[in-house]
């Protein structure tokens, strides 16, 4: 059973900065992509950043120029740096990965999500 775990969330100044990481039980090697989704009281849970096996990667528009993600698969752990934070960032932040079983089929795992609140 692949287990995603989520480290890092907190309570940070506006302007500040945090780093979440997330952990995965076994090889990475198999997820594509893998990400960070985040959800806000009474919101839909939304992409932020997700990073495929070629190192390609997408951005929310919202945290363009201030976000970035990175995998480490020798370590088996994925990435969110987050620089100038803003208010409208505080979410529960999910890793989430997903693994094709057939070219059409994939599997989506997701962690058990990590609070982060940035006070204004």
């Amino acid at each position: 059973q692949v287990q995603l775990v989520e480290s890092g969330g907190g309570l940070v100044q506006a302007g500040g900065s945090l780093r979440l990481s997330c952990a995965a039980s076994g090889s990475i090697d198999s997820f594509n992509p893998m990400g960070w989704y985040r959800q806000a009281p009474g919101k839909q849970r939304e992409l932020v950043a997700d990073i495929f096996r070629s190192g390609s990667t997408n951005y929310a528009d919202s945290v363009k120029g201030r976000f970035t993600i990175s995998r480490d698969n020798a370590k088996s752990t994925v990435s969110l740096q987050m620089n100038s934070l803003k208010a409208e960032d505080t979410a529960v932040y999910y890793c989430y990965a997903k693994r094709w079983v057939r070219p059409t089929t994939g599997i989506a795992y997701w962690g058990q999500g990590t609070q982060v609140t940035v006070s204004s």
